[in-house]
């Protein structure tokens, strides 16, 4: 914004440069071939001067494209790195909850077939000692009094 500031000013410099100088030229005691010549090599030189002042400018914004095309291209990169790292955690997680749901469910598999094979174990014994009496045995009632 400064630089904007600073060439709007200088352009209205080069403007009241020119004023005096075309005011300077038609009261100076020339002849009219003389102050005509003058008048166009002057249009020549400010021509020159614009010519030279947008190719600079044009090469300033052509550098400041380049500089912002290469910080998106940084950006852009270090999105990515974002994304495969998140990417490459979100794995890592899944497997771990796949791999410890299987565990559970080996778990609650193997405590279900030690209930059964208890529940087996304790029933049969019981079904037999006390076929045909409707009496079953626990272990508080033969400790006794």
């Amino acid at each position: 914004m400064a630089e904007d500031n600073r060439i709007n000013g200088f352009a209205w410099f080069l403007a009241g440069l020119g004023v005096g100088a075309l005011v300077g030229i038609l009261y100076a005691p020339k002849s009219g071939r003389e102050t005509r010549d003058d008048l166009a090599n002057s249009a020549r030189e400010g021509t020159e001067y614009l010519r030279n002042r947008s190719k600079q400018v044009a090469e300033q914004v052509g550098t400041l494209v380049d500089k912002g095309k290469e910080q998106v291209g940084e950006y852009v990169d270090r999105g990515r790195e974002a994304v495969d790292r998140g990417r490459a955690q979100w794995e890592d997680f899944v497997e771990r909850g796949k791999s410890l749901v299987g565990e559970q469910g080996s778990r609650v598999a193997a405590a279900v077939d030690a209930g059964r094979q208890a529940y087996k174990a304790g029933s049969a014994p019981a079904a037999a000692g006390t076929a045909g009496t409707g009496v079953t045995s626990s272990p508080a009632t033969t400790t006794g009094s």
